[in-house]
């Protein structure tokens, strides 16, 4: 069990992959949905979490997700995703999603999102997770606002289980 709770860094989590967007992605316009796309940032921050803790893992919850520029069918989409930080049996992940148009060779950032994974075992229960270990100072940087992020979803959960809006 302790060697299963050994640190890792950062870039045994990290992930990537890529999506051409369809037709059946799209609405009438020719733009993706954004529930696809949010699908795929799930999928791809489950990838980093799985590789970071090497467990199951389900999604506890998602961060605010804008929509910044629009995906055409036909366009790449490459998601990038990682640990932010860990939480004892809980994940932050960042997800970074591009569009790239290899026809144009031109590239934008889409959208980011944080996303918090529990791991479980087969049962369903919490199981601890690694640390995670930060190298760079982007990557610090990341972890730094995680903590910060997750006091804030602490206290919002904490406000509505009081009747707050």
């Amino acid at each position: 069990m302790e060697a299963e709770l050994t640190p890792r860094p950062v870039r045994d989590s990290q992930s990537e992959m890529a999506e051409i967007v369809l037709p059946n992605d799209a609405n009438p316009l020719g733009a993706l949905l954004g529930g696809r796309l949010m699908h795929w940032i799930d999928l791809a921050g489950a990838m980093a979490a799985h590789r970071h803790s090497r467990k199951h893992v389900v999604t506890a919850s998602v961060d605010h997700i804008d929509f910044l520029v629009p995906v055409r069918v036909g366009d790449l989409v490459i998601l990038r995703s990682s640990v932010n930080r860990v939480f004892h049996t809980s994940m932050e992940v960042g997800v970074k999603v591009y569009v790239e148009n290899y026809i144009a060779d031109t590239a934008q950032q889409v959208a980011s999102a944080h996303l918090t994974f529990v791991a479980i075992d087969a049962a369903g229960n919490r199981v601890p997770v690694p640390a995670v270990i930060p190298e760079s100072d982007e990557q610090r940087r990341r972890y730094d606002g995680a903590g910060r992020r997750r006091e804030i979803r602490r206290s919002e959960l904490e406000r509505r289980r009081h009747g707050g809006r």
